[in-house]
């Protein structure tokens, strides 16, 4: 079946993510293996599924210091970021995304953004749009959901936090927040046998810089909404909603 467009666009805006946590991981496995080599030369093998995670301390965490993004926001990191931004083709305009991540003791801190069209956020609820972004990720990084539950960002942004398993990369906490038209990703990538680190932390030294309005969301006629359809009707260069759409405040 094809993929919706919007969730394409969820996977692209995450596309940059995922190579940051994948190269994470291998260069974390390189330095596991390097260490951990028996005195046969054998190395000693263990995966999640060996180790069970249960009970396990939580890890001593590094130093925030505030970074500020040229896109609005300012964001906690233990040193300073690696940022990586790329243009998203969505019909004749595009999608802006930027990332920004750092390592400290092990760890993975990445925060990203991905810059819709207004009209394409308003044309769906803010729990979809969510949501898509949570599938997004978990399938990106081959894991399954263990947790989750909505937040809400100050300021009335909806959010959502869960928490990924996967067997390639480790362990995911992350949120989602919808700010305007603008999809806020947090993560936090770790090796769950080695602790949990101070999540958080991170997650709560977000501060988002004049940030818009919650978007305002168009309310289709009963029974006109077709769940498995995502038809943008945008002009070539706007994100601007049609005049005269009924709307509601998304909550």
């Amino acid at each position: 079946m094809p993929m919706r467009p919007l969730s394409r666009l969820l996977l692209a805006s995450l596309t940059t993510l995922a190579l940051i946590a994948g190269a994470c991981a291998s260069q974390q496995k390189t330095d596991d293996s390097s260490g951990s080599s028996g005195g046969d030369g054998r190395q000693a093998q263990s995966t999640i599924e060996d180790v069970p995670n249960e009970g396990a301390p939580a890890a001593t965490g590094p130093e925030f210091k505030a970074y500020d993004a040229p896109e609005g926001f300012s964001i906690g990191m233990p040193a300073e970021p690696q940022v990586a931004r790329k243009q998203v083709p969505l019909g004749s305009g595009t999608v802006s995304t930027a990332a920004y991540s750092a390592r400290a003791m092990e760890v993975l801190y990445s925060v990203s953004i991905a810059d819709y069209p207004e009209k394409l956020v308003a044309s769906r609820p803010p729990e979809a749009l969510l949501n898509e972004g949570r599938d997004g990720l978990a399938k990106e990084v081959q894991g399954t959901l263990k947790d989750e539950q909505d937040i809400t960002l100050e300021g009335g942004y909806p959010g959502k936090a869960y928490t990924v398993s996967s067997p390639t990369v480790g362990e995911l906490k992350a949120r989602n927040y919808l700010v305007g038209a603008r999809m806020y990703t947090l993560l936090v990538l770790f090796n769950p046998n080695s602790g949990t680190p101070p999540a958080d932390a991170f997650f709560d030294s977000l501060k988002l810089v004049n940030p818009p309005p919650p978007l305002v969301t168009a309310v289709p006629d009963a029974g006109t909404l077709d769940a498995g359809t995502l038809d943008t009707g945008l002009d070539a260069g706007t994100g601007t909603p049609d005049a005269g759409a009924r709307r509601r405040k998304t909550k």
